[in-house]
């Protein structure tokens, strides 16, 4: 029965599968280069799948002529990637916290490829991340995406509402950067603080006494006490992780909240 609607309104299918397809292409962790192409293009077929008798039981116009049509995709598209972005500060918050603190406990010269990002980047930074990412999947993050990404964004907006959206898109950018600045400061002060710390404890010691080699011993004493804080705070960072994952579903469902055309109902 299905199968027949959707071979029926093959173009509404077709408009479905480019958001889903592009937000998973996008998206932390299912963005990977490590998943094949054709098993992002299967789990985009079936979250379109899924979507789709919710989505055309609400309507939604398809126009007839091929500029329209993909004009439409393209804002599809816009949409998929506009949601990803969210999910993709969430992860940055983690790699740019651990680079806060990589220089200062020695760690500053020590860079990782990172296989999502496809960048290099500082080794803390990809050691909470893969912390946040053992998180995002114990605390049912996938579950959340596509509840939230893709069902959510269905349930909001459809292409044609962009034009008569009334949220002002670049302060939610700017609002999500600012977010990612501050979460990453507050998960990397713990150890930041205490290391600066240190360094005033150490230059004290210089001045103290002058033949210490401050050089020698500042290195493994700041790399050891950064271990040990991260090692008594991490119950802690846990917690905070899980916080900042649920807040960025909370960012991604208020957006669409405010991109609903006036008068409309998410």
């Amino acid at each position: 029965m299905i199968v027949e609607r959707i071979a029926q309104n093959a173009p509404l299918f077709f408009l479905l599968f480019v958001r889903t397809y592009v937000f998973l292409r996008v998206a932390p962790m299912t963005s990977s280069t490590s998943i094949p192409g054709i098993a992002r293009v299967a789990i985009a077929f079936l979250a379109a799948f899924a979507v789709f008798p919710s989505v055309a039981a609400r309507g939604y116009p398809v126009p007839s002529t091929t500029l329209l049509f993909v004009l439409i995709a393209v804002g599809e598209a816009l949409i998929g990637i506009i949601t990803a972005l969210f999910l993709t500060l969430m992860f940055s918050v983690f790699q740019l916290g651990g680079q806060f603190f990589s220089l200062q406990m020695g760690f500053g010269a020590s860079q990782v490829f990172d296989p999502l990002a496809q960048v290099q980047i500082p080794l803390m930074g990809q050691f909470l991340n893969i912390i946040a990412m053992m998180i995002f999947v114990l605390s049912s993050g996938f579950q959340k995406m596509f509840l939230y990404g893709v069902e959510g964004s269905f349930a909001a907006m459809r292409a044609g509402d962009i034009a008569g959206a009334h949220a002002d898109l670049f302060s939610l950018v700017v609002s999500g950067l600012g977010g990612l600045f501050e979460n990453a400061l507050i998960l990397a002060f713990p150890i930041l603080g205490t290391l600066f710390l240190l360094q005033v404890t150490m230059g004290l010691f210089g001045k103290a006494a002058p033949q210490m080699n401050l050089l020698m011993l500042g290195f493994p004493a700041a790399i050891g006490v950064a271990f040990l804080v991260l090692f008594l705070a991490l119950p802690f960072l846990v917690q905070s992780f899980e916080a900042i994952i649920d807040s960025s579903f909370v960012t991604i469902a208020t957006f669409f909240g405010d991109m609903l055309p006036a008068g409309g109902e998410l």
